[in-house]
Formats: structure tokens, C-alpha cells, sequence
């Protein structure tokens, strides 16, 4: 599948056009390493983005966890602290738990006096990145790029509703393979894989596997990927070290 995937890739025009072209030496690495899932994120804004949206949204706010690579991104209007704290509070905290540290850019909503109270309220270390060295929030940079180019192969031509392809966006990062950590964030939060559509369409050996086990079996099979969570998690970190060294 993943050979019959590259060849796909390869002979898509959108994948080629918005693909990466390195074409420069990359810079000496600083690396941030988070300890566990959701201990830390990293936040910034996309925009203004231009065409805005058919709803007059003109930026995305994104965060990503240090660790397992997940993302979240919701479209906005407007950048204000409102916006910043109801995402936060919706996305990250009522979802994943309240982070250890967050890392932002100077930007007015990020160092306003709501979101320094909030963060104070719920005890988390936001820091932001330097002034003349704004890549300290590199990840997040990263992901913006990654987000900017899924959504232009995606939206085809209805531009101005690139607002409702952001979930499929999201989806598409989330489940695909990321180098430094040798998996995808998906399986880092629920220790196992996603079943694509694909997989219904054309079932996978692994579907046609699973449909043949006895609810017994499917369950201990759970159990055996939950206990082993701990495990894979730890050989990521390690993977990361290692990528970032």
C-alpha cells in the first residue's frame, strides 16, 4: 500500500506542485523536547490569509503537541484573547488536560493580560519566542506550512471555502507517518492506527483480519496495544532525541 501510495503521489499534479523543495542547507537545530503526550504545544496564527473565507475568516489559529505531533486548528476572523483562551480551553484543555508549557510568538493576543490570566489560572508556563529568533517556535512554523500546502490540494477551485477542508486537513496530518518519531500522531494518542476510507473501499489485510476475530479476541487484542502504549510512546521520545541530536 504504501509503494501503490508514492506511485500515486508521484502522478499527482497538486501533491508535485505544492510538495517541499529543499533548497537550502537546513539551520543547526535547537531542540524542544516534550517528556509525554499533550505536556506541550506549541501555537501560532496563519494569516491573513487571502482570499478570506465565504464567512469572512482571514486566519487560523493552530497548536501542535511537542511529542506526538497532533494538531489542532480552528478558522477565525479576527485574532483576539477571546479567541485564543476559547480555543484553548476547547481544543487542548477539554480534550487532552491542561499542557505543562505552551510556546507562542509576540503576536498582541498571545501577550495580552486575558491569556497571561488564564494561563496563570490553570498554571501553565507560556513562553514566548524571541524577538530575533522567532524559529524557537519551530514547530509550529513547521506545521503552518504543512496546513497551508494540505489545504491548496485539497480545496480545488471553490478557494474561498478552504475553511471547511481544515478537518480533512487535519485528518490527512494526523494519520500520516512522521519522520522524527517514526509514527503517526495518530497512533501516539490511541495506540493503534485509523482505519482509512480506503481501507473500507478496498478492505486492508488488517480489516479482513479484524472481522474474522471473536469480540473476545478484539478485545484482548485492545488490551495487549494499551499495555504496550507506554512502550511505543517511550521508543518515540527516543526517536525524537535522536532526530533532533
Amino acid at each position: 500500500m504504501v509503494q501503490d501510495c508514492m506511485e500515486y503521489a508521484r502522478k499527482c499534479h497538486q501533491c508535485q506542485v505544492h510538495s517541499d523543495f529543499i533548497h537550502q542547507h537546513p539551520n543547526p537545530l535547537h531542540p524542544t523536547i516534550a517528556s509525554w503526550p499533550f505536556d506541550m504545544w506549541g501555537t501560532d496564527v496563519i494569516g491573513p490569509i487571502n482570499p478570506p473565507s465565504s464567512r469572512g475568516h482571514k486566519f487560523i489559529l493552530a497548536a501542535t503537541d511537542y511529542f506526538s505531533r497532533w494538531a489542532e486548528a480552528i478558522p477565525l476572523r479576527e485574532v483576539k484573547a477571546d479567541n485564543v483562551m476559547r480555543f484553548f480551553r476547547e481544543n487542548i484543555l477539554n480534550r487532552f488536560g491542561v499542557p505543562h508549557r505552551i510556546i507562542s510568538d509576540n503576536g498582541s493576543a498571545f501577550k495580552s493580560f486575558k491569556v497571561s490570566r488564564f494561563a496563570s489560572h490553570h498554571k501553565i508556563d507560556w513562553r514566548y519566542s524571541s524577538i530575533y529568533n522567532p524559529r524557537a517556535n519551530g514547530l509550529a512554523e513547521a506545521f503552518n506550512k504543512t496546513l497551508v500546502k494540505l489545504l491548496r490540494k485539497i480545496i480545488g477551485k471553490n478557494k474561498r471555502e478552504w475553511h471547511d477542508k481544515i478537518s480533512d486537513a487535519l485528518w490527512a496530518y494526523r494519520t500520516t507517518f512522521k519522520t522524527p518519531t517514526q509514527a503517526t500522531p495518530y497512533s501516539l494518542v490511541f495506540r493503534t492506527e485509523a482505519i482509512l476510507p480506503l481501507e473500507v473501499e478496498l478492505p486492508s489485510l488488517r480489516m479482513a483480519v479484524q472481522h474474522e476475530m471473536t469480540n473476545e479476541e478484539n478485545i484482548f487484542l485492545r488490551l495487549d496495544e494499551l499495555d504496550s502504549l507506554d512502550e511505543v510512546r517511550l521508543a518515540a521520545q527516543q526517536n525524537l532525541e535522536l532526530y533532533q541530536s
